[in-house]
């Protein structure tokens, strides 16, 4: 949850009317994807960055203006199996790194905490563009990649290219982040409170593969997604640290779980809920309910922007949509 709208109120709000209106100049009527003609990505490869060795796919031409495309929880790097493509056609050097956490990304040392802190994935996008050399990137992504992104683009503002984020501005607010919400929207919350218990953790660690498919369920309630879709995704929860990460991760947000004293600095900074002023263009889903339209945090972007709206799409927007978000990409770079 961020300091400006509340994200997951899915399970009581994706029902909700709210009409399909732009914030700016962009407005992006969709309709859910037909199945998925792509399974794999083109190259699949390793590097260490900072505290991590990460896995990721690459598309496109080597010397392409680079794309970063960053998935969330309970996702993984095929969420754009199909956006890669589209985007290497145009030119562009894509690149999609598998979270801490997830897939084949681990810790270089067994002795780094299994910290999943905003500031801890901003830090290791950073070190990822550092490793591969690149400068500056385009920076897409939903959920916890939005956030990342978000990061990225406010503390680092001269590494980003440009921004896509679906559902906005995602930068938590710890002291925001401690106020009650109204009950309807607490009660989309359900799995941050399960994973506050100790039976919580156990939980998870036991149903990893049931737990996240009904947040699928639930996140996109028309996504017709298939087996083998769900199973391509499912085995980057394997992970050995999976589990840890997503738990520290929520447990951090709700003042549970200390963050590490390397990112007190980025912390504090974050803390202040720095606006982006790189060129943005943000989505709205039916899962963002009443946020849809993108007013809630429209001036935290005080640089060119523009909101787009994808009716009938739920929260795994890219591999939903994949068409209409690569174009989101394309024109974010084009402001």
């Amino acid at each position: 949850m961020s300091p400006v709208i509340t994200r997951r109120g899915f399970a009581r709000t994706v029902g909700l009317a709210v009409a399909a209106t732009s914030v700016a100049s962009c407005t992006s009527p969709s309709s859910p994807a037909p199945s998925s003609p792509h399974t794999s990505f083109a190259a699949l490869k390793q590097i260490d960055a900072g505290v991590l060795n990460v896995g990721y796919a690459e598309d496109g031409p080597a010397d392409g203006p680079p794309v970063i495309l960053l998935h969330g929880w309970p996702y993984d790097i095929h969420s754009y199996v199909d956006v890669a493509p589209i985007l290497a056609a145009k030119g562009y050097r894509v690149l999609v790194p598998y979270l801490r956490g997830y897939g084949s990304t681990g810790f270089k040392a067994a002795s780094t905490v299994r910290n999943g802190q905003q500031a801890a994935l901003g830090a290791d996008l950073i070190a990822f563009m550092d490793a591969l050399k690149i400068q500056r990137a385009v920076l897409a992504g939903y959920d916890w990649g939005a956030r990342t992104a978000d990061i990225v683009a406010a503390l680092w503002p001269d590494r980003v290219k440009a921004l896509v984020s679906v559902s906005g501005y995602l930068i938590v607010n710890l002291v925001a982040n401690q106020q009650p919400l109204s009950p309807e929207t607490e009660h989309g919350w359900w799995y941050q409170y399960y994973f506050a218990t100790d039976r919580g953790v156990r939980g998870y660690r036991e149903n990893t593969y049931d737990f996240n498919r009904l947040i699928w369920q639930e996140a996109s309630p028309t996504w017709k997604f298939d087996d083998a879709t769900y199973d391509r995704t499912s085995a980057a929860f394997t992970n050995p640290d999976h589990v840890d990460i997503v738990i520290n991760n929520y447990r951090w947000r709700l003042g549970l779980a200390p963050g590490e004293p390397q990112y007190d600095d980025l912390d504090r900074k974050l803390a202040a809920s720095p606006p982006i002023t790189v060129p943005t263009i943000t989505i709205g889903s039916d899962f963002d309910g009443p946020n849809k339209d993108g007013a809630a945090y429209r001036k935290m972007f005080t640089g060119p922007y523009a909101h787009r709206v994808f009716d009938g799409i739920g929260h795994n927007v890219p591999q939903e949509a994949p068409q209409q978000f690569a174009d989101a990409v394309v024109a974010a770079d084009r402001q």
